[in-house]
C-alpha cells in the first residue's frame, strides 16, 4: 500500500467496499424500473405510457451512472490493492488528502484532471 501517513487507507478502503456493495443493491432493487415498457392498449392510455417511458428511462440513465461510479471504485480499489492508490495515474505525483476526501476515487491530481 502506499507510503502516505495523512491518509486512512483502511477507512478509504472499508468506504469504498461499502459504496460498492450499496451500488450492487440499488441497482439490483431498481431493477423493475429499467424493464422494458409493456405496450398494452387496453389497460394503459397514451400518457400514462409515455410517464413508463420516460421512468424507464431516467432508472436506465441512473443505471449507467451507477455503473460509472462502480467502475471508479473497483479501479480504485485496484490501485489500492497495487500500492499505487492516491498517487496521479498520470504525472505521479500525490493526489491532494483534501481532493480524495471529495471523490476517493480521482485517479488523477488536480493539474491532469483539467
Amino acid at each position: 500500500m502506499s507510503s502516505r501517513t495523512d491518509l486512512d487507507l483502511t477507512a478509504i478502503k472499508a468506504a469504498l467496499e461499502l459504496e460498492q456493495a450499496e451500488l450492487i443493491t440499488i441497482s439490483a432493487a431498481a431493477a423493475d424500473e429499467r424493464r422494458p415498457v409493456e405496450l398494452d392498449q387496453q389497460s394503459v392510455g397514451r400518457l400514462s405510457r409515455m410517464d413508463a417511458l420516460q421512468v424507464q428511462a431516467m432508472a436506465q440513465a441512473t443505471e449507467v451512472r451507477r455503473q460509472v461510479r462502480g467502475l471508479r471504485i473497483k479501479a480504485a480499489l485496484a490501485r489500492l490493492e497495487a500500492g499505487e492508490y492516491s498517487y496521479c495515474v498520470e504525472c505521479g505525483d500525490e493526489i491532494p488528502a483534501a481532493r480524495l476526501d471529495i471523490d476517493p476515487t480521482s485517479p488523477r491530481c488536480i493539474d491532469c484532471s483539467k
